[in-house]
């Protein structure tokens, strides 16, 4: 008799009791979600100790997640917002995304957010040896807070002209020899200006072997970083490439910042053909099959030309601050209307 029922308990279990639907079933859930969160019980500890199958507790756990008994809070210890940056990653198909919280009436640290960039980096499990980066003020703070050693051996190319016309601030165009030299590597520069006089300088310099090997490298490296430029304050006029009238002009024609030297309208487009066949260096389009192609950008001066980048899909992984974020989710998609 004993023998009997020994074998019918066993069968209760291996097929499991019927899970309630009324609020028995709410107890259960809270039940299974407390043995399994909070006293560390297998599945298989929690259906034996329950009469269910391994089965209906997974049911259990997942139905618990869905209806908010059980809520998981990602708290990482550094300062980023993770909440927000699984929405960007949703909404805009990103690879990933860091968004650094606003530091209340201070608004936003530009520091910060080139900080979280170096971070970033310098955690990747997959760091490529070869690594192309732009130029500018944010991947020159970027450059700054690279930790020593954070990439051993790394050939580090510059994507795009850089020697300045007119003296800026610190290492502005001295990026990929910052990022070599922390990282305990090698640097390819280009030995020439972002923006050149006429086009077909631009056409004998990239046919030129010195220049055609450095952009041969820039098109195949597997991660590229980058700043985004805005149109007040830019680090291309402040080098002496564009000026005032010319920034005046290319707003009009509805260009709402720069990528890789490139003036961009609000999809991500190209606005002036002249100019740009006088620039030198990576285009935009070439980010868009990278493994990372890594945004860097903060302020609300910025919002648009990071607006245009997402719509346009140049970058796929995102590194900004929390006001950005909340911009570009509340934006569609979609190419702005005409």
């Amino acid at each position: 008799m004993a023998a009997s029922a020994s074998a019918a308990d066993t069968g209760r279990q291996t097929a499991g009791t019927r899970l309630p639907s009324d609020e028995a079933r709410d107890h259960l859930l809270v039940q299974v979600a407390k043995m399994y969160f909070q006293l560390d019980r297998t599945q298989s500890e929690i259906a034996q100790a329950l009469g269910l199958t391994r089965w209906q507790v997974g049911r259990l756990l997942s139905e618990a997640r869905e209806t908010g008994v059980v809520r998981i809070e990602i708290a990482p210890r550094a300062n980023r917002l993770a909440t927000l940056e699984s929405a960007l990653q949703r909404q805009w198909r990103l690879r990933d995304a860091v968004v650094v919280p606003s530091d209340g009436d201070a608004g936003v640290d530009a520091g910060a957010v080139a900080q979280a960039a170096a971070h970033w980096l310098a955690g990747l499990t997959d760091k490529p040896a070869l690594i192309g980066v732009s130029w500018g003020r944010t991947m020159a703070a970027v450059a700054r807070a690279l930790p020593q050693g954070w990439n051993p051996g790394a050939h580090v190319v510059l994507v795009n002209g850089a020697t300045a016309l007119r003296l800026t601030s610190p290492g502005v165009s001295a990026v990929a020899e910052a990022f070599a030299q922390t990282a305990g590597g090698t640097a390819t520069l280009f030995p020439a200006p972002a923006i050149l006089g006429r086009a077909e300088t631009r056409a004998a310099l990239e046919s030129d072997p010195v220049i055609a090997a450095a952009l041969d490298l820039a098109r195949k490296a597997p991660l590229i970083i980058l700043g985004m430029g805005a149109m007040e304050d830019s680090v291309l006029a402040a080098s002496g490439y564009v000026a005032d009238a010319d920034i005046a002009r290319l707003r009009g024609a509805g260009a709402v910042g720069d990528i890789l030297g490139r003036f961009l309208d609000a999809r991500g487009q190209v606005v002036d053909t002249q100019l740009d066949a006088r620039t030198l260096g990576l285009r935009p389009e070439a980010l868009a099959n990278r493994r990372h192609a890594v945004g860097v950008v903060s302020g609300t001066g910025k919002q648009a030309i990071a607006l245009a980048a997402l719509r346009a899909r140049l970058v796929n992984v995102l590194i900004t601050d929390e006001a950005t974020a909340h911009h570009l989710l509340s934006q569609s998609p979609g190419a702005p209307d005409a």
